[in-house]
């Protein structure tokens, strides 16, 4: 059984900083290509970043050069220059795909609860 715990959302101002977390029981170590979403209008959920085993990252054009993927003991999610679009549900995944997608939320792999981001 996957599970897997964001932690670390919160309410900042914009051109604020947060730092997502999420401890999981599977990682690229693994063989999971692991990534971020977040929830858009019309209830679907976008990737927003993404990183493979061999180490090779994706981020949706809207967040790059703002938010850096990592993982060690966990997914990581360091959101700088945040602006009030990025307000969401943010969920962690596990098994997941690696480049650019928008769809039904929860539609691959294993998903956490989701941690809100508020930017105002």
């Amino acid at each position: 059984h996957v599970q897997l715990v964001e932690s670390g959302g919160g309410s900042v101002q914009t051109g604020g900083s947060l730092r997502l977390s999420c401890l999981a029981s599977v990682s690229t170590r693994d063989g999971y290509d692991m990534g971020w979403y977040r929830q858009v209008p019309g209830n679907e959920c976008e990737l927003v970043a993404s990183i493979s085993m061999d180490g090779s990252t994706y981020y949706v054009e809207s967040v790059k050069g703002r938010f850096t993927i990592s993982e060690d003991n966990a997914l990581h999610l360091q959101m700088d220059n945040l602006k009030p679009e990025d307000t969401s549900i943010y969920y962690c995944a596990a098994d997941t795909p690696s480049g650019r997608w928008l769809g039904p939320c929860r539609k691959f792999g294993w998903w956490g609860q989701g941690t809100q981001v508020t930017v105002s």
